[in-house]
């Protein structure tokens, strides 16, 4: 999408940054969720991803590989972390986290979680290494 920038700089906004265009939607992903993700050359390295959450949206109880890093940019979600039992359960752990726009919240490599989206949400989500994806 071209824009024109002369009169921009000093107004440029998440709504009308062109950092949040050419997202697209993932097949296998819950609905509403769309993403603009870089590619990273060094395997030490992190994955970048600017995701968009419509408001309702969901993701179910899921982990990570490496640990990960969200920004709120605009919007509201609630993460809730669980723990396992034996047999498989999930249950609770804690009260859930409220992030709001500005925000930062960190998740643990393994650590299984859910997110639910409050607010339409634009997020800067970092992953250490390789992004991975284990539903739970």
């Amino acid at each position: 999408m071209a824009r024109d920038t002369s009169s921009d700089a000093k107004t440029l906004t998440s709504a009308t940054s062109a950092v949040w265009d050419h997202h697209v939607a993932v097949p296998d992903t819950p609905a509403g969720f769309t993403v603009r993700t870089t590619v990273p050359g060094n395997p030490d390295g992190v994955e970048v991803m600017l995701e968009q959450w419509e408001a309702g949206s969901a993701e179910p109880p899921h982990s990570h590989p490496g640990d990960d890093m969200t920004v709120v940019v605009e919007g509201k979600m609630v993460v809730q972390f669980f723990t396992k039992s034996d047999d498989g359960h999930l249950a609770p752990d804690g009260a859930p986290l409220v992030l709001d726009k500005g925000d930062t919240g960190y998740v643990a490599a393994g650590r299984i979680h859910d997110a639910k989206y409050v607010e339409a949400c634009k997020l800067v989500y970092v992953h250490d290494k390789a992004f991975g994806f284990v539903a739970h």
